[in-house]
């Protein structure tokens, strides 16, 4: 593998794990969001990636939504609740997006530092003749 594909290859896991870090901070931003009983709940965003059509490297193949059902809570004094006192809030698990987000922050360093050290290589590489 040249060091100009290793920057690309790394380039596009960077790109998916910057997207998968947009989708859970969108689900985390919205997981106290009510709405009516009669109306959707957020639905949770999930990236899904696959092989790059290429051959080298990654992409995002599409977005997959989660339920639109989502959990009903009891709270009366919400202006939103229905007449039984009941909203509607999205159906995300705090823990599993924090641990997602974890695993993508550690995944968008690591494409990082093959990029940086692709680049040090080509440098390094280019001194050589000097």
């Amino acid at each position: 593998m040249s060091t100009f594909n290793a920057i690309g290859v790394a380039g596009t896991g960077v790109t998916v794990y910057r997207k998968w870090l947009d989708a859970v901070s969108d689900n985390l931003a919205n997981i106290n969001t009510t709405t009516r009983t009669s109306e959707n709940a957020f639905q949770a965003r999930y990236v899904q990636a696959r092989a790059a059509q290429d051959g080298n490297g990654a992409e995002v193949a599409g977005i997959a939504l989660g339920s639109a059902e989502g959990v009903l809570a009891y709270e009366p004094d919400n202006p939103l609740a229905d007449a039984e006192g009941y909203v509607r809030r999205p159906d995300i698990d705090m823990g599993s997006q924090m641990a997602q987000m974890m695993m993508a922050q550690r995944s968008y360093q690591a494409n990082l530092a093959v990029v940086d050290r692709a680049r040090e290589s080509y440098n390094a590489a280019i001194n050589l003749g000097k």
